[in-house]
């Protein structure tokens, strides 16, 4: 459990308070007034290190394209071994200059009528805790549509140009969207109040947030360590973002960008060897008990870059990357339609429903592969050590008395890996099957095939 940040929480919020009494200036975040706490809240939040994550594109997720057909499937979803379920965007999409993306906010306080409403999220969340898993809402913080009420009620509440005129994001195409001006504290404590209305009104667990480095530091802070003060509350976030200062302002997770780009690189002829220094490169200023979050897909890589199967070139290998992702550090992040190989890349402007039937057998080796991990505490939290190739990764992660043993060919051809000594004539078992596993001297591995020992 995370009941450690809610201790922090309270030791900022006193800091926060203290600050403003000294600068009227920056007004103190108020309980919200009008909300009631929906529900219980969910008492199994996991720690950040045992995360498993399950990204919902709403609109391809089914044919209807709505909240329900998520509660249809969630047990699917609980196969993988997930425990936090993130939502991307519910609130209704702006008709102005609109592309449809569901990242143009009209209402930060609604349900759009093409997911369903208020009542069929608190379903939602009340089966997945029911089924022990969290739900996390996506968040767009740095802007709104251009017909969001606050353009009309509060337009100094967003970014103007030296004529008066509302902009979009700066040094972006975004022009279906207007820039929020953070310089506004009102609009902040707008922002943050309607944050809390889906945590007490809902019942969810927090919040991936969308474009995290476009926000201000501060914003972050404020806002998350506010809402950690809700009472009985042990909420999650995730920024999309890179940016070290994220983890200071309470994020427990960032993206992994440069180890998505860096195995793409992999398994396109570089040499493999170059992914464990990407992995350390990108932990070396993160805290204890904070992660990267990392993937080999997600909304914006399927919509725009394409599908694992594309990218790492088929089933076998998609899976061999999955493994990489997953075992090497960080928390494992899957999207709609990764587990049964979807081909075509997957739109979130528009319905393209996935095909739920196609590849069994790759949605049995993710169910096993994910099985194991969910249970290995080495695999989650183990101390690594690495064994440098140009072709195969090979290493090891030991927590206590266990200890879990990788092996992945990242080409697609069979590769003869010659043991380091320390693992020669060692005895192992098979992760998923429990069977017996001998290493002599060497180790054939057939195209992007990959192991996962322990004993």
């Amino acid at each position: 459990m995370k009941n450690y940040k809610k201790l922090f929480s309270i030791f900022l919020t006193t800091l926060f308070i203290v600050s403003c009494s000294k600068d009227d200036s920056i007004p103190t975040v108020e309980e919200p007034t009008g909300y009631t706490q929906y529900g219980t809240p969910f008492s199994q939040v996991p720690a950040t290190e045992d995360m498993i994550v399950y990204e919902v594109n709403i609109r391809s997720f089914s044919a209807n394209g709505d909240l329900q057909s998520v509660i249809n499937r969630l047990d699917n979803i609980k196969s993988l071994g997930v425990n936090t379920i993130w939502l991307m965007p519910i609130y209704p999409v702006g008709a102005v200059n609109s592309v449809n993306s569901p990242y143009c906010v009209k209402n930060y306080k609604e349900v759009a009528t093409e997911y369903g409403n208020l009542t069929t999220l608190r379903n939602l969340t009340t089966q997945a805790h029911q089924k022990g898993m969290t739900v996390i809402l996506d968040w767009v913080a740095n802007h709104t549509s251009w017909d969001n009420p606050w353009i009309t009620t509060h337009s100094d509440w967003y970014t103007k140009n030296s004529s008066g005129q509302i902009i979009h994001p700066a040094g972006t195409n975004w022009t279906d969207v207007a820039d929020l001006n953070f310089g506004n504290q009102e609009m902040r404590l707008a922002m943050i109040d309607a944050m809390k209305y889906w945590v007490l009104e809902a019942n969810i667990d927090g919040f991936r947030c969308d474009y995290a480095d476009g926000v201000p530091f501060d914003f972050w802070q404020q806002a998350i360590t506010n809402l950690n003060t809700i009472p009985n509350r042990d909420l999650i976030f995730l920024a999309e973002g890179n940016r070290n200062d994220h983890f200071t302002a309470g994020f427990d997770m960032n993206y992994a960008w440069d180890f998505y780009a860096k195995s793409k690189a992999i398994w396109n002829g570089e040499s493999a060897a170059n992914l464990y220094t990407t992995n350390t490169t990108e932990y070396t200023n993160v805290p204890s008990g904070k992660h990267k979050i990392r993937f080999t897909t997600n909304h914006d890589e399927s919509a725009w870059d394409a599908t694992p199967m594309t990218l790492f070139n088929g089933k076998n290998g998609a899976l061999a990357a999955s493994v990489a992702t997953i075992f090497m550090n960080g928390v494992p992040l899957f999207y709609t339609g990764q587990e049964v190989g979807r081909l075509n890349t997957v739109s979130f402007f528009n319905s393209t429903p996935i095909d739920w039937n196609t590849n069994p057998d790759m949605l049995l080796a993710y169910q096993n592969m994910m099985t194991f991990y969910k249970n290995s505490n080495a695999s989650k939290k183990g101390m690594i050590t690495t064994y440098p190739s140009n072709d195969i990764l090979c290493f090891q992660k030991v927590y206590n008395s266990e200890n879990v043993l990788i092996f992945v060919n990242t080409r697609n051809t069979p590769i003869t890996f010659l043991l380091p000594t320390g693992l020669q004539n060692t005895n192992w078992n098979e992760a998923m099957t429990n069977g017996t596993y001998s290493l002599s001297t060497s180790i054939n591995l057939s195209a992007y095939q990959y192991l996962i020992l322990k004993n």
